[in-house]
C-alpha cells in the first residue's frame, strides 16, 4: 500500500525536511519577517511558510537551487528597479543558494506589504460597517 507523505502542518515541520544549511536560511528569513511583522501570524498556505496580516502577506519555499520569496504581484513591481540580476516572476522572487539572503531589500519589501494589506483590511473593515 502506497501512503502519501504527510504534508508539513507548520513552518517548523517545513524546515525541517531540508538540510541544515538551508534550515539556517530560511530560519534567517524567517526571523527577518517575524521582526518585520510581529503582528502577522504564522501559517501554511499553498504548503509554502506564510506570514498573514489582513490577508496572506509574504510566503517563502525552499527550491533546489534557490528560495522563492513570494510577497504578491506588487511586491515585486514596486521592487523591481532592485531586483535586477534576480529571476523574478508576477510574484516570486528567486534567491538563489550560493548568493546571500537581500536582508536589507526583504525587510522593505515585507514592510511595503503590511502597509497595503492593512490599507486594504481598513477598506475592508469600512465596507462591512456601511
Amino acid at each position: 500500500m502506497n501512503q502519501t507523505p504527510k504534508l508539513p502542518e507548520n513552518i517548523d515541520e517545513y524546515i525541517a525536511l531540508f538540510p541544515s544549511d538551508l534550515q539556517t536560511r530560511m530560519q534567517e528569513l524567517r526571523k527577518l519577517i517575524r521582526e518585520t511583522a510581529p503582528e502577522s501570524n504564522e501559517r501554511m498556505a499553498y504548503q509554502m511558510p506564510t506570514f498573514y496580516y489582513y490577508g496572506n502577506l509574504v510566503h517563502f519555499a525552499c527550491f533546489t537551487h534557490h528560495i522563492g520569496f513570494f510577497p504578491g504581484s506588487s511586491g515585486v513591481e514596486h521592487f523591481l528597479p532592485e531586483l535586477k540580476g534576480l529571476k523574478t516572476s508576477k510574484g516570486t522572487i528567486q534567491i538563489p543558494h550560493k548568493m546571500d539572503l537581500p536582508l536589507e531589500l526583504i525587510k522593505r519589501i515585507v514592510e511595503f506589504r503590511i502597509l497595503e494589506n492593512a490599507q486594504e483590511g481598513q477598506l475592508k473593515k469600512k465596507k462591512k460597517n456601511v
